[in-house]
């Protein structure tokens, strides 16, 4: 086929509710990065949380997404992709001006009555409830929206607009963390999300169904989550590589209090950009390079990459060794992402790859969950407590390395690099560079 052919293709395959709902992704995903990567700092210099219980919060934030996400197919294909987006979008923006205005001397009656923690709790929770339905509505229109021709490329398109919605969001809120104020970083987000409300009602038109199997109903998909925990060899590999999260979450959650308390005090914000520019560049090359290695054996290179990369910074504590340890972070990410997924549905039995896809996430949750408290912890500890902040740099290294060592005794038990895939397995496309 001709490029002049293929181009023909692209500008015809794709419906109006494909271009819509993958441009608000772009902007949700950018409200997001902006509001993650200044939260940390946030609750613990604006909100006076202690170091452990800001770090604690932040992770909450993280890990909320990925557990809710796993019902949000069942609740978005319940009220129809044109309501729950535009639901989802309503609901961030005013999470995100609530969680901006939590200092706001127009919230004190509720500061008063309410315990901080508390009400700093809920409104966390709050993101996290928008975010599980615009993943599904986007990534269910991407596939309703598209011609079977062109649909790899619409996931194609997608997994870049996500990866520059991450490569913004940082800047942004470095831009507005410098030159307005933290707090205006949410209102901001609030704003970016509020105007994709405006824009899923007046373009947004419900993509007509394909023929595609029914999103599991709520009840179908908890059975279907006892039949995943009763595969103990499924369930061991998800527990060990949640390791690798606890981990590469501490770029989001620890690492900018550290330059701010321990390095440098300006704004850490814009260095977040770079695993997202990276990823965006190198994607394809990547593919090149490792689409020979078999699959587990490139996570598991993958992430001793990435695990590896925090000794640069324990090695070398200034703003430019942050800076080299995102991009080997980031290069870790492109070996082992798209593989682990490319594991996950050989390993799945077969007529249940679809199941076991959706669990695919859970260690994103489980190290978001375990990662807040536990960065928090070691960072109070060794920085405020024995005031040698690089050992905290080893201490996530070493976390990470064991990690390694756990999959490759993991390898070495239940051999997974010999799986071969079953005759229904397939290969979903890889997830986000930042949160999978």
């Amino acid at each position: 086929m001709s490029f002049s052919s293929r181009l023909q293709d692209i500008r015809e395959g794709f419906e109006r509710p494909f271009w819509v709902a993958n441009i608000s992704e772009l902007f949700e995903r950018l409200s997001y990065y902006a509001a993650f990567a200044s939260l940390a700092r946030y609750l613990h210099e604006v909100l006076s949380f202690p170091l452990a219980r800001a770090a604690a919060l932040a992770g909450l934030f993280g890990g909320l997404v990925w557990f809710l996400a796993i019902f949000g197919g069942a609740i978005a294909d319940r009220l129809g992709f044109r309501r729950a987006l535009s639901l989802a979008y309503l609901i961030l923006a005013g999470s995100y001006f609530l969680l901006g205005s939590l200092g706001a001397p127009w919230l004190a009656p509720i500061r008063n009555a309410v315990p901080l923690v508390v009400l700093v709790t809920v409104v966390l929770m709050l993101p996290a409830i928008g975010v599980a339905l615009v993943k599904p509505c986007v990534v269910g229109t991407t596939a309703r929206a598209s011609r079977p021709n062109v649909r790899s490329i619409g996931y194609s398109i997608y997994y870049t607009l996500v990866n520059i919605g991450g490569f913004l969001g940082p800047f942004v809120a470095s831009y507005v963390h410098q030159h307005l104020s933290v707090e205006n970083v949410f209102r901001v987000s609030a704003v970016s999300v509020g105007l994709m409300f405006f824009a899923v009602l007046l373009f947004f038109k419900e993509p007509q169904r394909s023929g595609e199997t029914q999103t599991a109903s709520l009840g179908e998909t908890l059975r279907n989550f006892v039949k995943v925990v009763g595969n103990a060899k499924f369930m061991i590999f998800l527990l060990i590589f949640s390791g690798y999260w606890m981990v590469y979450w501490q770029e989001f959650l620890t690492l900018p209090i550290y330059i701010h308390d321990f390095v440098d005090p300006n704004a850490t914000e814009r260095m977040l950009s770079i695993g997202p520019a990276i990823v965006i560049a190198f994607t394809v090359a990547f593919s090149v390079l490792t689409q020979k290695i078999p699959a587990f054996r490139a996570v598991l290179l993958g992430t001793l990459v990435s695990m590896v990369a925090f000794a640069i910074l324990a090695i070398h504590p200034t703003v430019y060794a942050a800076y080299a340890t995102l991009a080997v972070i980031a290069i870790g990410e492109l070996i082992q992402q798209p593989r682990y997924y490319d594991y996950i549905s050989r390993l799945a039995p077969a007529g249940q790859q679809g199941t076991y896809m959706g669990f695919a996430f859970l260690p994103l949750g489980i190290g978001a969950f375990v990662a807040g408290p536990l960065g928090g912890a070691l960072l109070h500890h060794f920085g405020e407590v024995q005031h040698r902040p690089q050992l905290f740099w080893w201490a996530i290294t070493a976390i990470g390395v064991a990690t390694t060592l756990l999959l490759w005794i993991y390898d070495r038990v239940v051999k997974p690099s010999s799986v071969k895939p079953s005759a229904e397995s397939v290969v979903k496309p890889s997830g986000e560079s930042s949160e999978g």
